[in-house]
């Protein structure tokens, strides 16, 4: 009999020389998986022992096909009373197509249609169709006017072993886990070096799929259910004498078990997953774990093993300036604690992997779902640097680089130039450094005691490893010529926003603290958002808006966290009036209010596209209007996309409309290269107050940001 595995890219020569193994004869290589043939016994075998396939299909048709009458006349010629009842359910899996039959649901409607057809002209009685557990499942699939049909012997895909119910965000597949195992040589491995840890362990997989591997327990032996056991062809008999011998197997492989598991991650709760998933394993005994980050890690024991992880990877889980960091942390801890180990590191982002600093000795390409990824594997010769259980230098115990130290003093000048003005204005939020030195692009903003550094992308053109040694020697000079602690020195990647981003949540840890300035009060957050809810730039225009809200009516437009709003409020506003678009940001700038003593009935706060709701207004209601855009944005939440430069004429116009006769509008943006439209503003007196509005911390970057005053002509 001939069948075929399929499996995911990347592993299909490992599925070979694993199904070879099971005893398989005529094994060769596919674009989809592994063909091979042999008894009724060797599929079973496969759909029990394998540990890579996804599904092992029965081919029982090939045909050409080009027309739905050709499709529905082919799959009429097959014995389907062979396979199925008319009591019994079905359901069909199409892929392919031809110029006629270019939907997949039509496909498989006309594959359908076929079986039963024949079925009910036979016995009078037709099969139903159960999409999600019926008792055969067919697949059909056309590539090159020739079709292919088959029975699936597997049912649900085989890499659903059945003892996880719970995972991490970004969990392995079991079988792709099973083959990062097996290309690190894992468990040949363990017959000399007999120990198994994963650093950042998540739901488990790895570590459960290394226990079963070493244990000689069958991967489908937790399973419910397989796809033969409905077909009138199966042989129960035959079937259960295989689980039988593999029951006895995972006993005698429990009994001698000789390999120490361990795992650790960063979050307890994904350690009692582990434990969870390893307990319906049947391994929970095997497999210990701890909570630990990896820059604090340490081996697990003194016998020497292998090392395998899968760290994050991609932008939902982290950016890549900060899992440079965790790369490289993972090579530091391979240098120090690892001496005479093997390594795997399996990641989505091969870039990442050049920080980690080791010379690879393979690397295979796999596919993680639709992720094209890779698997770095290393040999550790050098001797452990480390002592066990040493904790890890902090920061500001390591000597800094020359680099570090030129980044450092160009610090303590900046802090010194400014330390007069600081004190003078009781400035508690400012910015330190902003690329003042090219080969550090990155902005150092100080928030009282805490430090935000925003790290410029660099052009494609730069060396990534160079510019990330870079950050690594700005993170290690900020505490030491700061005097600030390293954990709360809060690094980002500044990136050119589109859309949505500039609301969307980093984290959520919801770590907000307060600041004042001018004496007001504000609610900021360094980690959690693209932006801390203070734009440091603009201090001088909240405070002359501060200067000359007395009396007055207030409307702030893009007012972001409001915190113009609160500076009207604590000049002595008769009201204020906050738009924007964001329901997050209002929810923060009525906390910024509130925190002032701003909850009355006088401050309002309107969550709408300000464009549309400018459109809506005709009243002059203001005295005082502040508006501040943002440069581009195409979110969904708006009504057309905005483009400060393109759109500036129209905002303007528009927000004139609310202005009292008497009173003006301060419009301000941070399009550096802003040209304001004098000749289409005509009916207006605009002066440019740009200057006046840069604070000593901004003078080297006096682009930062335009700003006009905007009134009725007289």
């Amino acid at each position: 009999m001939k069948f075929i595995a399929t499996c995911p890219k990347g592993i299909e020569s490992l599925l070979a020389d694993e199904l070879a193994a099971l005893g398989a004869e005529s094994v060769k290589l596919m674009p989809t998986g592994v063909a091979f043939e042999g008894e009724l016994a060797q599929a079973y075998r496969a759909c029990l022992w394998s540990r890579l396939a996804n599904r092992v299909l029965l081919p029982i048709l090939e045909t050409n096909v080009e027309t739905a009458d050709d499709l529905y006349s082919a799959i009429q010629r097959v014995h389907w009373s062979d396979h199925l009842d008319p009591s019994m359910s079905l359901a069909i899996s199409f892929t392919g197509k031809t110029q006629s039959i270019n939907h997949t649901h039509f496909g498989a409607l006309k594959v359908k249609d076929a079986i039963v057809d024949q079925l009910r002209e036979i016995t009078g009685e037709r099969p139903g169709v159960d999409r999600e557990n019926p008792d055969l499942r067919i697949h059909a699939h056309i590539y090159g006017g020739k079709l292919n049909v088959s029975i699936d012997l597997s049912g649900e895909s085989l890499h659903r072993r059945g003892y996880r119910t719970q995972a991490g965000a970004a969990p392995l597949k079991e079988n792709l886990a099973a083959a990062l195992l097996t290309r690190a040589g894992w468990p040949a491995l363990s017959d000399d070096s007999p120990v198994l840890f994963d650093p950042m362990c998540g739901s488990g997989t790895l570590l459960i799929e290394g226990a079963w591997m070493a244990a000689d327990i069958a991967p489908g032996i937790l399973r419910d259910r397989f796809g033969f056991e409905h077909w009138k062809q199966h042989d129960a008999a035959l079937w259960e004498n295989l689980k039988e011998e593999a029951e006895r197997r995972r006993i005698n492989g429990l009994t001698t078990f000789k390999v120490k598991v361990y795992g650790a991650d960063e979050d307890e709760r994904m350690l009692d997953v582990t434990l969870s998933n390893a307990e319906r394993a049947g391994v929970d005994h095997l497999i210990k774990v701890h909570e630990a980050q990896v820059q604090r890690m340490v081996r697990p024991c003194e016998e020497n093993g292998l090392f395998i992880t899968n760290p994050p990877y991609g932008e939902r889980l982290g950016e890549s300036s900060e899992l440079m960091f965790l790369y490289r942390d993972l090579g530091d801890t391979l240098k120090q604690e690892f001496g005479g180990w093997k390594a795997g590191i399996f990641t989505g982002n091969p870039e990442l992997c050049e920080a980690v600093g080791l010379k690879t000795d393979k690397t295979y390409r796999l596919n993680n779902g639709p992720i094209d990824s890779r698997l770095f594997l290393y040999t550790l010769y050098a001797n452990r640097i480390a002592k066990e259980g040493q904790p890890s230098e902090q920061a500001g115990d390591v000597a800094l680089s020359e680099t570090a130290q030129m980044f450092a003093n160009r610090l303590r000048k900046n802090l010194k130039n400014l330390n007069k003005w600081r004190k003078q204005n009781d400035i508690q939020g400012y910015r330190l450094y902003d690329a003042d030195i090219p080969e550090f692009a990155v902005a150092v903003d100080v928030y009282k005691d805490w430090v935000h550094v925003q790290e410029y992308a660099a052009p494609k053109s730069i060396d990534k490893i160079k510019a990330f040694d870079r950050l690594k020697d700005v993170l290690a000079a900020i505490p030491e010529a700061l005097g600030v602690d390293p954990l709360r020195v809060v690094l980002k990647q500044r990136k050119r926003q589109t859309g949505t981003q500039q609301y969307e949540k980093q984290g959520t840890g919801r770590r907000f603290f307060q600041i004042a300035e001018h004496g007001c009060k504000f609610r900021v957050n360094l980690h959690d958002y693209l932006d801390t809810g203070l734009f440091l730039d603009h201090r001088p225009v909240r405070h002359q808006i501060q200067q000359n809200a007395a009396g007055k009516d207030f409307l702030n437009l893009f007012c972001y966290t409001a915190t113009a709003s609160v500076h009207a409020g604590v000049g002595g506003a008769k009201s204020t009036t906050s738009v924007d678009m964001s329901a997050t940001y209002l929810q923060w700038a009525m906390k910024n209010m509130a925190i002032n003593g701003f909850a009355d009935k006088a401050h309002h706060f309107i969550q709408s596209d300000c464009i549309v709701w400018l459109k809506k207004q005709r009243k002059p209601a203001y005295d005082l209007i502040f508006m501040d855009p943002p440069t581009f944005s195409n979110s969904k939440r708006m009504s057309d996309v905005l483009d400060v430069q393109r759109d500036h004429v129209e905002l303007i116009r528009l927000a004139m409309r609310l202005l009292r006769q008497d009173g003006v509008l301060i419009f301000s943006n941070n399009f550096r290269k802003f040209k304001l439209d004098y000749e289409m503003l005509g009916a207006f007196d605009i002066k440019d107050i740009t200057a006046q509005t840069i604070d000593p911390d901004f003078k080297r970057n006096a682009k930062i940001h335009s700003c006009f005053e905007i009134r009725w002509r007289q």
